[in-house]
């Protein structure tokens, strides 16, 4: 199955089609701390310079570096050299986003929580088509 999933889906990392591009038409420029690749493709008369990166397992945004975010936004165009990567004391350890997965947050009363919502004052009454007769 991992060939066939290569081919056809994108949301678990590169297809087969992204990584035969990529790697013809591609620079490599340099890979980060997670395994990240970064590329880049020369301008031409009618685009200006491509750049792009190949996730190292699932495609999260929230996983590349600050220095390279700012390379991939054309924030400055020094490519980051290995270990460059500014580490400060007080940066946590990355977390991947849990969105949409079952350790996502749920705010208490929330649907998602199961729990019966708290009732507030002045709560509402939900319409029936019985009250509507009278």
């Amino acid at each position: 199955m991992g060939i066939l999933k290569s081919i056809f889906t994108w949301w678990d990392g590169p297809t087969l089609g992204t990584r035969l591009w990529s790697s013809r038409h591609g620079e490599e420029v340099g890979r980060d701390a997670a395994g990240n690749v970064y590329y880049r493709k020369d301008a031409t008369d009618r685009q200006r310079e491509r750049r792009w990166v190949i996730y190292n397992g699932d495609n999260e945004a929230s996983r590349v570096p600050p220095r390279w975010h700012g390379w991939l936004h054309f924030s400055h165009d020094d490519v980051p050299a290995p270990g460059e990567e500014l580490v400060h004391p007080w940066v946590r350890e990355h977390r991947p986003n849990p969105t949409g997965t079952p350790a996502a947050y749920v705010r208490p009363g929330g649907l998602p929580s199961g729990r019966e919502r708290p009732k507030t004052l002045g709560d509402y009454e939900a319409w029936s088509p019985e009250d509507s007769h009278a």
